[in-house]
């Protein structure tokens, strides 16, 4: 069973910046799929970024130009740069690592807070 542990989320000012690192137990083929998900308080899990094998990434519109995902199969681990960060990014980040139709590991999730 893959265990997914994430950290780097925090307290952070309007503006300011966060990484978030997300790391499997085990090694993990290149070809799952990968994303980052979020969940404000009263609101559902939405989508924000994935990365699929060969690279491709994709993001919600609202945070476009702002967040880069990216993986790195050598560390077993998926990253989110969070840039320009709003206080509508406040929420429980989840990292999921997938392939469809056949498996889904999440992470327990790390908490994210952009306040002044």
């Amino acid at each position: 069973q893959v265990q997914l542990v994430e950290s780097g989320g925090g307290l952070v000012q309007p503006g300011g910046s966060l990484r978030l690192s997300c790391a499997a137990s085990e090694s993990i083929f290149s070809a799952y799929s990968m994303a980052w998900y979020r969940q404000a308080p009263g609101k559902q899990r939405e989508l924000v970024a994935q990365i699929i094998p060969g690279s491709t990434t994709n993001y919600i519109d609202s945070v476009k130009g702002r967040f880069t995902i990216s993986r790195d199969n050598a560390k077993n681990t998926l990253y989110l740069q969070m840039n320009s960060l709003k206080p509508e990014d406040t929420a429980v980040y989840y990292c999921k690592y997938y392939v469809p139709g056949i498996t889904t590991y999440w992470g327990q999730g790390t908490r994210v807070t952009v306040s002044s």
